[in-house]
């Protein structure tokens, strides 16, 4: 009877300790997942800031082969920031500036798409979302302004909505409604732009061929 309790009592224990493996293992899992994407995340931003450093002082040289070197640069460490993290969209906005500084305006529209398409664009404030909406209509008018003039108007349309106080896509937003012969339109985004900026010299002057 007493060996048969004991039998009891050890098989009771190992069911027990079975019960706490299979209970702990997703924890666990879950415990060296979160601290392998913590790991990942904090060397993405390393790349990321190396990155946005090099892009600053690519637009600040005014020696044309050290700005396109350092733009080179800047795009690899965006490479790299993406590597581990794929759906980074400060990652994909600073590849794209990089690539639009290299003169590679169509791979920096396709970069800035991948910024502003889920699930990557819900990763962005307001201000970062309005500011790569502009960024994507100015390449698009560089692009193409005949073929890419509604979707850039979509884009400038949209980042207003986001921020009132950008001056410059109120003035990209004038320049788009002259390119489509829409003058009141033209003439109360630049309206709007000299609210914001009343200095603004491309406002003022676009104002005036509005009105004309």
């Amino acid at each position: 009877m007493q060996t048969e309790i004991v039998i009891q009592v050890a098989f009771l224990l190992l069911t027990l300790g079975i019960f706490l493996s299979i209970y702990n293992l997703p924890k666990k899992a879950l415990t060296k997942l979160r601290s392998s994407n913590h790991r990942a995340a904090a060397q993405s931003n390393r790349h990321f800031l190396r990155g946005a450093q090099l892009l600053s002082r690519a637009r600040s040289t005014r020696n044309r082969p050290a700005s396109l070197s350092l733009a080179n640069d800047a795009l690899a460490e965006a490479d790299k920031a993406l590597a581990l993290q794929p759906r980074d969209p400060a990652a994909h906005i600073l590849r794209g500036l990089a690539q639009d500084l290299l003169g590679h305006k169509s791979s920096a529209l396709r970069s800035l798409d991948a910024a502003l398409s889920p699930p990557s664009v819900k990763l962005l404030s307001v201000g970062e979302k309005s500011d790569a909406l502009v960024k994507r209509a100015e390449i698009q008018m560089a692009v193409n302004r005949r073929r890419r003039i509604d979707s850039a108007v979509s884009d400038l349309v949209e980042a207003v909505a986001l921020t009132r106080d950008n001056v410059k896509a109120f003035c990209l937003l004038g320049q788009c409604y002259e390119q489509k012969r829409m003058w009141a339109e033209a003439q109360k985004a630049y309206e709007e732009a000299l609210k914001i900026e009343p200095e603004c010299l491309s406002a003022r002057e676009g104002l005036g061929r509005a009105r004309s």
